[in-house]
Parts: structure tokens; C-alpha cells; sequence
């Protein structure tokens, strides 16, 4: 657990998996608005609730502030930074940075992503903390059928 400016970063529990879907939900319709979803809202939740928290090393950053809850999200699947989004109100607090020091901290042999060629501010973030595009696609690999860009980064 780490905490800073407010928020706490720690292992999700399954009491957290609603609410981490919720920012997933925010986040994606704030920063992708064009990319189709193939799953309902349910479905995200769902997922949330049966695979991502109990079968994945999830990680929430929750606000200590009176009735700010959970705020951002970051699953890491070995190697893979698999998720990160954070509530729209909390882009630009430091909390991403703090979740990208994690993810490093907890894979220091390097990591890769994926994130869809429309989402330019991932990029220049992913960018500012020494990712490297490696790979671009046409998105056939990815169930939204997105272009999308792996990005790597090596200590």
C-alpha cells in the first residue's frame, strides 16, 4: 500500500470490485468516445466482480477525502500492464504517475500495454514514463476491432 496526496494506492478487494468498474466505465466513455464497446455495462461490471478483482492483481487508488471512494484502477497481469484508467475529475492528479512507479516497482524486468490508436493523451503519457511504441495494428487482435498500438518499456 502507498499513499500520497490524498490517496491511497492498494490491492483491490472484492468489496471494490463495483466501484472500480464504475471508473472503468467513466473513464472509457470520457477518453474513448468513438471506440464501440462490445459489452454492456452489466457485462463490465460482471467482469469486474467475477475475474478481474478475484483472479487478477488489481490495484485501486481510493481518495481519503469524505465520500470520494475509489478513484482509478490498474490490473497487471505478469508482465502486461493490462488496465489503467482513472475517474475523469482525477486525470492530471498524479495518481496515473503513481500507478505507472507501481506497475514498475512490481515488474522491474519491463512492461508492455496495449492502448487504442485514438487515445493520443495515453500516448504522450505512456511516452513521458519511457514506454516505446513497438507495435501498431489494425485491431482485428482486440474485440472492439480498434487500431491499436503495444507499447513496451525496458529498465
Amino acid at each position: 500500500m502507498t499513499s500520497g496526496n490524498g490517496v491511497v494506492l492498494r490491492r483491490a478487494v472484492a468489496a471494490d470490485a463495483a466501484a472500480a468498474a464504475g471508473v472503468w466505465l467513466r473513464s472509457f466513455a470520457a477518453a474513448l468516445p468513438t471506440v464501440v464497446r462490445p459489452r454492456t455495462d452489466d457485462d463490465v461490471r460482471n467482469y469486474f466482480r467475477d475475474v478481474v478483482v478475484p483472479l487478477r492483481e488489481t490495484w485501486v487508488a481510493e481518495a481519503t477525502e469524505e465520500g470520494h471512494g475509489i478513484v482509478g484502477v490498474m490490473v497487471l497481469d505478469g508482465t502486461s500492464l493490462s488496465q489503467l484508467y482513472l475517474d475523469p475529475g482525477w486525470r492530471g492528479r498524479g495518481v496515473g504517475d503513481r500507478f505507472v512507479a507501481l506497475a514498475k516497482e512490481r515488474s522491474p524486468q519491463g512492461l508492455t500495454l496495449w492502448t487504442f490508436q485514438v487515445n493520443k493523451p495515453a500516448h504522450r503519457f505512456y511516452e513521458r514514463h519511457g514506454f516505446v511504441a513497438a507495435e501498431h495494428t489494425d485491431g482485428n487482435g482486440n474485440e472492439e476491432r480498434e487500431p491499436d498500438v503495444r507499447y513496451e518499456w525496458r529498465p
